[in-house]
């Protein structure tokens, strides 16, 4: 079992050491993690999202119950024992029904919070904090009571409530990412810290929810970081430090950093050390898939191999007769729009894997590639960066190694894998 309270005590200590969480739902990027947990023996978060997955299945097309069933015969098949593993679900909550009356949205909510916990997800983030139903943007009494009310449907119905760990809080980009492209970003202040402690720990003690407070372990803020769909806003510890100083003024407690993709590993590495315990990352993980799928693709292609119609032609034409993922993010002109979907930092692409003649064109380029060695030359044009002596010749290979070049930066800026 991870011990997270012995972890966060050690980051409040002033220790640099923190936990990734691994916030995806691609199969190639699970494995990666799961085969870096076998090979490292590192304590691993993963999660899922509201929207990825949920009682109406996501995104993703899984309930909370499917991805612990899927996650755990992936993890028994890589011989990661569960204990190794934490899993999460983040922004629980009313978002993806926030379109519909604040009743009915919560009434869901409370749903998607049983079923996680039923399928014994761990790490809960409470997140209310989105207006449902064309309502005014609520209070942060209003967030704090609707996060609770969550928090109460958690502990009523976890098979072992004292195993649960929350997170509350939300400073940060819903899920799914930005809409628009960010131009500033304004670290949490310390008052705004303060007020969500407060709002949360008076709803909590009116429900009678004083054995959950002690197990919140994190609140999600602002540090000043982000991404947008071609730039990134790179942490500033010095514009940070209140904030992060005000921490320890909380018995307990760290923070949680969503949005944390692309940041240098130096920045993490101060994130952590700015007692940013859980650093967040998910799009990250999925283009640095992207970007060893189109490698490979474009080895077969140079290989003469008959691979079918090719994966980049097939997600361009299915991104555009199936725009709903991608077409209220991206503005431009018709060329900037097109380099957008294929490349941009908010990799909108994430959402279309699972896409029958996506997942077809991808099986068959894996397949032509399978048991064929690959020329290191070829490898080392398509993967610039591997080194001479050393160059992987397998199409898997070179598939994990480079979504764990990801994988493996988080765990050293978290204080492991030095």
């Amino acid at each position: 079992m991870i011990d997270i309270n012995a972890l966060v005590a050690q980051n409040r200590a002033g220790h640099a050491i923190g936990l990734p969480c691994f916030c995806s739902a691609n199969e190639h990027v699970l494995r990666a993690v799961l085969s870096f947990a076998a090979k490292t023996g590192f304590p691993t978060v993963i999660e899922a999202t509201c929207n990825q997955v949920n009682q109406d299945g996501g995104y993703t097309g899984m309930t909370p119950k499917d991805f612990m069933v899927w996650l755990t015969g992936m993890a028994a098949e890589h011989g990661v024992p569960m204990g190794q593993l934490m899993l999460g679900g983040d922004h629980l909550g009313p978002n993806p029904w926030r379109h519909e009356p604040v009743k009915v949205a919560m009434q869901k909510a409370r749903a998607l919070v049983k079923d996680y916990v039923q399928a014994g997800f761990q790490k809960i983030h409470l997140d209310a904090s989105m207006a449902c139903g064309g309502e005014r943007n609520p209070t942060f009494a209003q967030i704090a009571d609707r996060a609770a009310e969550l928090c109460a449907v958690a502990e009523a119905h976890a098979p072992d409530p004292a195993k649960l760990i929350y997170i509350i809080g939300t400073e940060v980009p819903i899920p799914g990412g930005e809409t628009v492209e960010p131009d500033a970003l304004d670290v949490t202040s310390v008052d705004r810290f303060h007020e969500t402690i407060a709002t949360h720990r008076t709803a909590f003690a009116a429900r009678g929810l004083d054995a959950a407070w002690d197990r919140i372990v994190s609140v999600v803020t602002q540090p000043g970081v982000d991404f947008g769909h071609t730039s990134i806003f790179p942490f500033n510890p010095d514009k940070a430090a209140p904030l992060s100083a005000s921490i320890l003024t909380e018995p307990a407690l760290t923070y949680e950093a969503h949005s944390t993709d692309y940041q240098s590993t130096a920045a993490l590495s101060d994130l952590v050390a700015q007692h940013f315990f859980f650093l967040k990352v998910g799009p990250e993980l999925t283009f640095r898939f992207r970007e060893a799928v189109w490698a490979l693709a474009d080895i077969a292609q140079n290989m003469g191999l008959d691979t079918g119609p090719s994966v980049p032609s097939v997600l361009e034409k299915r991104m555009i007769q199936k725009p709903e993922y991608w077409q209220d993010y991206y503005s431009g002109s018709d060329t900037e729009i097109a380099s957008l979907r294929r490349f941009s930092y908010s990799d909108r692409i994430r959402y279309y894997w699972t896409d029958p003649d996506v997942a077809a064109a991808l099986d068959a380029l894996l397949a032509a590639l399978s048991g064929v060695k690959l020329p290191e030359t070829l490898v080392s044009q398509a993967f610039m960066g591997v080194e001479f002596g050393s160059i992987p010749t397998d199409a898997a290979t070179l598939l994990e190694n480079h979504v764990q070049r990801c994988i493996r930066r988080y765990f050293q800026a978290a204080g492991f894998d030095r």
